[in-house]
């Protein structure tokens, strides 16, 4: 019986078993000569292994390989040709009933050795002989099963791209909306990131949000749906313009969700965010940070100033309940580039001497294009870090936030 190791010859509606790599095959009584074996060696060149057995009951398993090494030797088949087969079967081969599963299969196949492997295994039902399984088609099975978790899972991630997208999609038509000259860039390293972003327009003026949360591919992704779930609900409660309790509010939610009491049981997760705050009729831009930065170039300077955020990261088990951040106040003169990103673009390793991107390099990007409407800046800056990474894997989801006013 040949055995078909493709996704189709697996059940559909079960998990697989060992009776899925049962093959019917021969037997031997224990009182059988090993000139019988050899018969059957000879008449049956494609069985490699001979089940020895008593009362339909498994004892043994003779290898087709070992067997005729052995029988090759000068005078064996005058000495063992009359005697009991047993003389040359493995006395302890790994016998496993038909309904184990094929995970376990696989762990008692490796504790049980090469032999396992090469020789194959015994398979039952009821304790009686059912069949011989073999170690390439188990391992055969394994990565065919190994493929299709992985193309399952690879579709739910893909699924959950879609709705990380949609959440992010209102965010972006009200960026477009309200500030025509601007871009934001958001690239998760995976399929789905851990930064995200926020926007949403109010009377007077606007809020905005960027943040890399703890991780990026899925881990990260569930953290961007706790805190910017926590950012909406800070929102609802506090309003949009009193940045630095915001960023508060969303680190004590954050805290509560993850049971980030000190406790050996607790996440420790969080976020690093920028929060902005703009009013239309002062023209003025309020900030407030947790670890990232925002960078203004106004009309006539020679510089890229930067405006810290706090040290203190937003959640985490040693972020305090009651630590305060504080909002800064900057005069945004008609003209001014500003400029937000989190640290996927600042960390990534590239150029000659396999180091960081960095800060520098930024700052001369922003500058060189001081006059260029955002969409030009983050263009130059996207192919600029495009050639700095050269063959380096991509170390962190990239998003940026890049806007006049």
């Amino acid at each position: 019986m040949e055995f078909n190791a493709s996704r189709l010859h697996l059940p559909r509606y079960r998990s697989s078993v060992a009776a899925d790599l049962c093959i019917a095959t021969e037997s031997v009584q224990a009182d059988a000569s090993n000139f019988d074996v050899l018969e059957l060696f000879t008449e049956r060149r494609d069985m490699m292994s001979l089940p020895v057995t008593e009362q339909q009951r498994p004892i043994g398993l003779i290898s087709r390989n070992i067997f005729m090494s052995q029988m090759s030797k000068p005078f064996y088949h005058e000495v063992y040709g009359k005697k009991s087969c047993i003389a040359f079967m493995d006395k302890e081969p790994l016998i496993v009933d038909a309904a184990m599963s094929i995970e376990d299969l696989t762990f008692r196949a490796v504790e049980a050795g090469e032999k396992a492997l090469a020789d194959g295994f015994i398979i039952t039902e009821d304790g009686a002989l059912s069949g011989v399984g073999f170690g390439l088609q188990l391992m055969n099975v394994v990565a065919t099963m190994q493929a299709e978790k992985n193309r399952q899972i690879m579709h739910s991630i893909d699924y959950a791209s879609v709705i990380q997208r949609a959440l992010l999609r209102t965010s972006s038509a009200e960026l477009s909306a309200t500030l025509p000259d601007a871009h934001l860039e958001w690239q998760p390293r995976d399929v789905v990131g851990g930064d995200f972003y926020f926007f949403e327009r109010h009377a007077g003026g606007w809020f905005a949000a960027i943040a890399d949360c703890t991780g990026h591919g899925v881990p990260g992704a569930f953290m961007t749906l706790i805190a910017s779930s926590a950012l909406s609900q800070a929102l609802r409660e506090l309003g949009p313009h009193d940045p630095a309790a915001l960023i508060g509010a969303v680190s004590r939610a954050i805290k509560t969700l993850l049971g980030q009491d000190g406790s050996a049981t607790g996440s420790n997760d969080g976020m690093d965010c920028a929060f902005l705050c703009y009013d239309t009729a002062s023209a003025s831009l309020r900030f407030a940070g947790a670890k990232l930065a925002l960078y203004q170039l106004a009309p006539g300077d020679d510089a890229v100033r930067a405006i810290d955020g706090a040290r203190m990261g937003v959640g985490y088990v040693d972020t305090p309940a009651g630590y305060c951040w504080h909002n800064e106040t900057l005069e945004t003169p008609q003209g001014s580039l500003l400029f937000i990103t989190t640290d996927g673009l600042l960390d990534q390793i590239g150029g000659s001497r396999d180091i960081a991107y960095g800060k520098r390099r930024m700052r001369e990007q922003l500058l060189a294009r001081r006059d260029a409407p955002a969409r030009e800046v983050a263009a130059a800056l996207l192919h600029d870090i495009a050639a700095w990474q050269g063959a380096q894997p991509r170390r962190d989801d990239l998003t940026f936030f890049c806007f006049r006013l």
